[in-house]
């Protein structure tokens, strides 16, 4: 009887359990369909039973009924997100890189299960609700890049369990909490680009395992506690742009495995702790312009990965440390603005990895090392500003690779050597200006073709300027002003179009733009050449009236000849001429095109449908016949930035520049012109089309012969072109395959770089905030954050290498209902499906060689696109990697 009683008890038992898991189960069901109808999720089945099933939710392994995961990042949805509150066995949350708007749901709190919550990349407001802080079992909270206000509100104190807590890019104010500092379990705490005041909390890392801060570009004071190095495990610091005082902890050199300290931009005095060496993970160092005294310590000798060293406007003294010599992986070394002095550090120089070596504006003396270039890599050697004395070594020929070179302000004496001439990639600057150099200019400097800014003023210089000279072809900025120069001024445009101040000072220089005419005196020479004067007067006089003779009888001729064509056509040109535009400015830049290029053909062409050729974010491409045989592409640029005609001259200078930008994957304007509220702007004619065409269209034709070495040729070119442009600092506005031209041998030029610099010219690039990039290619960030960066154009560009990989548009219907290209490749693994499924099979399939580079760049390619900017590599890094899959 009793075992009878037993079994009924646990078969009720059972019943109970398998209606409330039904019941359960429908519960779900019905909140998930509400969720799917208000937020219009794309790939759920809301007709299908098997929720677990859907796309993005994950359900839990004991208790199929129940939602354990929901992920939605990266789906731009938009609607109210409260009901999700009502999936009680949530643990996993994830609404980031949506459109997300209004205040943060109170009701989140309530998810008592929840270990994970991810909202950033939204545009949530008003302040982060108190009662997340009930969420005990929380481990990860991520509210960055979202419109938030308000304080940090103590009440999250409660989430005793948080591990990562990130706050970041807000407008959060207020004072960090203490609080934050007594949870025990915290390894990442990033709250910078917010309006944060007061002192960091001096508890802040004393009873946790603290790996990275980053407080970066708050209003924070005081000094920085030494509590964040108390349990040795800190790896990432980052305290940059506040307002902190006091010095650097000696405790920091505790932290062996700290490879990033960047604490630049402060009020921090004293020196840098001596046992820095003991930090061997070290690899960027920044404490660029505090108040920071002393010498530098020769520990950095012992960091054997540093690859940075930034001690910039401080005021450190002594000499170079020898021992720098054994950093093999330094890249660039920047001390300027302090009061170093001694021999220039030859150690230094032998640094095998050195791209950047800036000693300016400090007290170094002595000569210059003929071994100045002995590592191949140095690209900006900046000397300017101290006390060098000597001849310039004619062995400063070696350094091929430097890109900018500043020598002014210095006791150089000597001549200039004609060696300067073999650095022909020198292209931002040549400055020799304020020292005490004599001779004459050596006409290799000709040679230059790339150099931008020459300045060779305050010398001792004398002679001629070099007809040689008109041979670099790039030059905008020139001052040969205070020195000894005579005769002519070279008719060069360069020099015609510079102020006169760059060549006063000379008293016998003439010629454009000084005042002071060239022309031959012949008042002085009257007594002995009269005779010769009236002869020469009499022939010129006879050759002119016959020279006007001839004139008019053509220009007559010409006249009756138009008149008469005008007649007989004029039925059917008479709308077309009344009706001509007026061109108000205009120019070519290179002069050996000026005549072949014709302004009225080319508006003619842009007034012509039929002529065009693509539209872009920012103009439309039309294809112009010039009259000489002569093919262009001519941008007509959209009605949003015709401000520009309003800074006519800024525009010009911005052109001019840009036309002398050399890189080989580059276009650069060859000239433009103005008619109405309309600029043109003239590019080469480029036979192969766009990227976009020729992956799109092209590759589909019967004749296309797959050629995936072409492929990857041209994403290594395309990643160079943007490699240079963010290392002149220009962010480029609109990274796609259709702005990527294909010349006679498929080698990419990227295009569209000018529209950056004429959209504000007088603003550069760093902060243009526009309507930015073509649909599938702007980045997620871009929506809440309305800035076009670095990280953006590596986002762009991955997007353009996954088209490379799958020949697939960035926007296509077949990837369902609000997912692009990126999110196709990125859910590929969600879906059961293998990288190879993602490749362009006529490519992949052809050999196991092609195979594996294509998987090695689909690598780069998700790296490029991840949603989170500070984890995308930079294009430097993108060539590295490319370059690795052709070499492997």
């Amino acid at each position: 009887m009793g075992t009878l009683r037993l079994f009924t008890v646990l078969l009720v038992g059972l019943l109970l359990r398998s209606q409330f898991g039904i019941v359960q189960a429908l519960h779900e069901q019905a909140i998930l369909e509400a969720i799917g109808k208000e937020l219009a999720i794309p790939g759920w089945d809301l007709n299908s039973t098997d929720f677990c099933s859907w796309h993005s939710i994950s359900c839990s392994s004991s208790n199929s009924s129940m939602v354990e995961r929901l992920n939605l990042s990266g789906f731009r949805l938009q609607g109210n997100v409260t009901l999700i509150s009502e999936l009680k066995g949530l643990k996993w949350l994830d609404l980031s890189n949506n459109n997300f708007q209004g205040s943060i749901p109170q009701a989140f709190g309530n998810l008592s299960e929840l270990q994970f919550l991810d909202l950033s990349f939204n545009m949530f407001r008003n302040s982060i609700p108190g009662e997340l802080g009930k969420l005990k079992n929380l481990r990860a909270l991520n509210l960055s890049n979202n419109l938030l206000t308000g304080s940090i509100p103590d009440e999250l104190e409660g989430m005793e369990n948080l591990l990562y807590f990130q706050i970041f890019t807000n407008k959060l104010s207020g004072f960090i909490p203490m609080w934050i500092g007594n949870l025990t379990n915290l390894r990442v705490f990033a709250a910078y680009e917010n309006e944060f005041s007061g002192d960091i909390p001096v508890n802040l890392g004393l009873h946790s395992e603290l790996l990275l801060l980053n407080l970066h570009s708050n209003q924070l004071e005081g000094t920085i506690p030494e509590s964040i190095f108390a349990m040795e495990k800190l790896e990432f610091l980052v305290l940059t742009n506040n307002k902190l005082t006091g010095t650097i902890p000696d405790s920091i050199v505790n932290c062996k495995g700290l490879s990033n300290i960047r604490i630049g931009n402060n009020k921090l005095i004293g020196g840098i702790p001596k046992g820095i060496g003991n930090i061997s993970s070290l690899t960027y160092f920044e404490a660029d312009n505090n108040t920071l005294s002393g010498e530098i310590v020769s520990g950095f000798a012992k960091c054997s990965n540093l690859t940075l060293l930034n001690l910039a406007s401080n005021g450190f003294s002594g000499t170079i440390p020898p021992e720098f010599g054994e950093l093999n992986n330094l890249q660039e070394f920047i001390v300027p603005g302090n009061n170093l002095y001694g021999e220039i550090p030859t150690s230094v120089l032998r640094c095998k990895n050195l791209n950047k070596l800036d000693l300016s504006n400090n007290k170094f003396n002595g000569t210059i090392p003929g071994d100045i270039c002995n590592t191949t890599k140095l690209q900006f050697l900046l000397l300017g500003q101290n006390s060098l004395k000597g001849d310039i070594p004619r062995e400063i020929g070696n350094c091929v690779k430097l890109l900018e070179l500043q020598m002014g302000s210095n006791y150089l004496t000597g001549s200039i050597p004609s060696e300067i001439g073999h650095m022909k990639n020198l292209q931002i600057s040549l400055n020799l200006s304020h020292n005490h150099l004599h001779g004459q200019l050596p006409k290799d400097l000709g040679k230059l073709d790339k150099l931008v800014s020459l300045d060779v003023s305050n010398n001792q210089l004398s002679g001629n300027i070099p007809l040689e000279l008109k041979g670099m072809l790039s030059l905008i900025e020139v001052n040969f002003s205070s020195n000894q120069f005579t005769g002519p001024i070279p008719a060069f445009a360069p020099f015609e179009k510079s102020l006169n101040s760059s060549f006063l000072g000379n008293k016998g220089l003439c010629g454009e733009p000084l005042s002071s005419d060239c022309g031959y005196d012949f008042e002085h020479n009257a007594n002995h050449h009269r005779v010769s004067y009236r002869l020469i007067l009499a022939v010129v006089s006879s050759g002119l009236a016959i020279f006007t003779a001839v004139t008019v009888i053509v220009l007559l001729y010409m006249m009756r000849e138009k008149q008469e064509k005008t007649t007989m056509e004029a039925g059917n040109t008479s709308d077309e001429t009344c009706s001509k535009p007026v061109i108000i400015a205009g120019n070519v830049f290179d002069e050996n095109l000026k005549q072949a290029i014709d302004f009225d053909a080319v508006v003619k062409a842009v007034r012509k449908d039929t002529n065009k050729i693509s539209t872009g974010t920012f103009s439309d491409v039309y294809r112009a016949d010039m009259p000489s045989g002569m093919i262009l592409y001519v941008k007509s640029l959209k009605s949003m930035d015709k401000t520009i005609v309003h800074h006519q001259s800024k525009m010009i200078r911005e052109l001019e520049k840009l036309s002398k930008l050399c890189h080989d994957n580059l276009t650069r304007p060859i000239g433009f012109a103005i008619y109405e509220d309309v600029v043109l702007l003239l590019h080469q004619y480029y036979p192969n089309g766009t990227l976009a065409q020729f992956l799109h269209e092209f590759s589909q034709k019967p004749e296309y012969e797959p050629d995936w070495p072409t492929r990857l040729s041209i994403a290594i070119g395309v990643a160079e072109g943007l490699a240079f442009l963010h290392h002149v600092a220009i962010i480029h506005l609109d990274v796609s395959s259709g702005n990527v031209f294909l010349d006679s041998k498929f080698t990419p030029l990227v295009a569209e770089v000018e529209i950056s610099r004429l959209l504000d010219p007088s603003r550069g690039t760093a902060s243009i905030s526009a309507v930015a990039g073509s649909f599938g290619y702007i980045p997620p960030e871009y929506a809440y954050t309305m800035q076009v960066t670095a990280p953006g154009n590596v986002y762009s560009y991955g997007v353009v290498l996954l088209e490379i990989l799958t020949t697939r548009l960035p926007v296509d219907e077949a990837f369902g209902e609000g997912v692009d290209l990126v999110r196709w490749v990125h859910g590929a693994s969600a879906r059961g499906e293998t990288p190879e499924q993602i490749l362009d099979a006529r490519l992949s399939t052809i050999s196991f060689a092609w195979r594996k580079e294509m998987l090695a760049t689909l690598k780069v390619a998700l790296m490029c696109t991840d949603t989170i900017p500070a984890k995308r590599p930079r294009m430097k890094k993108v060539i590295e990697m490319l370059q690795e899959v052709t070499q492997s």
